[in-house]
């Protein structure tokens, strides 16, 4: 059975706030642990896939003004650009990985 000391240290952890707050303090929890990834991380590419998502969801969100949601789609635009250059870098390492040593012959005996 958890002490009330228990349920004190917990409660300053514990934050009550609305859904866009929510999703904004854990898109820019996000980005942090991006930041602080190795780039040979595995998760790293599904992290910046999951911010293009979140800010996707922030640029169009009622609740944030106008300028705010244009600030957030131009932050989504560069986040897609750098998931689309990982995906590039990602399927080149690949290709590289499974180049053949020798050449294929063009006629077989």
């Amino acid at each position: 059975m958890p002490s009330a000391d228990h349920h004190t240290e917990t409660a300053d952890e514990e934050y009550t706030m609305p859904g866009v707050e929510a999703l904004l303090a854990g898109t820019l929890a996000l980005m942090t642990g991006y930041a602080q990834s190795a780039r040979d991380c595995p998760n790293r590419p599904l992290m910046a896939r999951k911010l293009v998502c979140n800010l996707f969801h922030l640029s169009v969100h009622p609740q944030l003004s106008p300028p705010m949601r244009t600030m957030v789609g131009n932050l989504r635009t560069r986040w897609q650009i750098e998931v689309e250059n990982a995906a590039d870098a990602a399927a080149a390492e690949d290709v590289r990985a499974t180049a053949l040593w020798h050449p294929v012959p063009t006629s077989v005996q």
